[in-house]
Formats: C-alpha cells, structure tokens, sequence
C-alpha cells in the first residue's frame, strides 16, 4: 500500500491542541465544562475547514503512554469512565487528519510539527483548543517566535474559568499580535 503524500494548500492549517482528553486531572471537571461548548464550536470550524481543503492537526499529550499511537490516546480519552468521552465523540480525528503527539505544553516542543508545517506549505495558523491559559497559550506563543500568522477563535479555546480563558486572549493580542475573534468571522 502507498503511503499518502503530503499536499500543499493554501497556506492555512487549522490545529486542535489537547481536546483528545481524559480531563483525568485536578480542575478537569471544571475544565470540561468550558471544553464541551467549544468543542461544539471546533467541531463546526473543523467542517468548514474541511470543506476547503484546509488540513486539520490535532496536538495532543500522550497522557504517559509513550508507546502509543493516536488511536490507543483517542480510546483512552473517549472510555466510558472518561470525562472527555462526549468531546472526543465531537471531535474524533478523520483519516485525513494529522495527529502529532506532543511531550509537553507547547505543539511546537519536541515534536514533528513545524516539519509538517513546512511540508504543508502553511504560513497562517488557527489554533483552538484547551487549555487555552497553557497549552494553547505556548503553542501560539511559539507559532509567534517563528512567525507564523495566527488566529485565535475566542469560542473555540478553554480554560478552567473565564478569568484565565480572557486573560490568555487579552495576552495573545496584545504580546502576540494575535488576530482573535469568534469562529463564526473565521473565513477560509
């Protein structure tokens, strides 16, 4: 069987950091309840990059399974004992999606991502996700650093509360240079 090739496109990605989760962790209760309203607005944003041809990344944490891959993380997080079973149901990976596991915050540390990146040709990205004051916070913070083009859909990260959620927001704009607005003026 030949492996699919990387196509070009048009220079746009969207990444999906860390909503593949147990929520498995103090604060996790809390956080999925920020999580699932706007993993309902990823999941809508993920369909209209998809009709366009943008390519979808998930980014995730490997939750200490190094061995894994992203279906054994993906049936890790969707367990019926899971608190992210309904947001992994919203949100499960295609086959066309990529999925890099990442080791730590940030998408871009020590992982394969800024190749796939550079393969794809992408020079703008929109990141969405949770948490969106850590994790999605470093990411953009190094999409920043290497210049990348960013937009953050404020509905479309989370937080454990709206405090650290619209503190995040205010810092990607401001420090950043983000674009941030709702996912709904996000046009591909």
């Amino acid at each position: 069987m030949q492996p699919n090739k990387i196509k070009a496109h048009h220079g746009k990605a969207l990444l999906i950091v860390d909503m593949i989760n147990s929520f498995d962790f103090p604060d996790g209760k809390k956080l999925v309840s920020y999580a699932l309203p706007a993993a309902k607005k990823i999941q809508a944003l993920k369909k209209k990059a998809m009709e366009k041809g943008v390519p979808i990344i998930y980014v995730n944490d490997n939750f200490g399974l190094w061995r894994s891959n992203w279906q054994q993380v993906y049936d890790h997080c969707a367990a019926p004992e899971s608190l992210g079973r309904e947001i992994c149901s919203l949100l499960k990976p295609s086959e066309k999606d990529y999925f890099i596991l990442k080791p730590r915050h940030s998408a871009f540390y020590n992982t394969n991502l800024p190749t796939l990146l550079d393969e794809l040709g992408t020079k703008e990205l929109i990141i969405t996700g949770a948490a969106g004051n850590i994790c999605v916070l470093f990411t953009v913070n190094d999409a920043y650093m290497q210049d990348y083009k960013v937009h953050v859909p404020s509905d479309c990260i989370a937080s454990n509360t709206s405090t650290e959620n619209n503190f995040a927001l205010k810092q990607m704009k401001n420090i950043m240079k983000v674009k941030v607005s709702s996912s709904k003026y996000l046009v591909f």
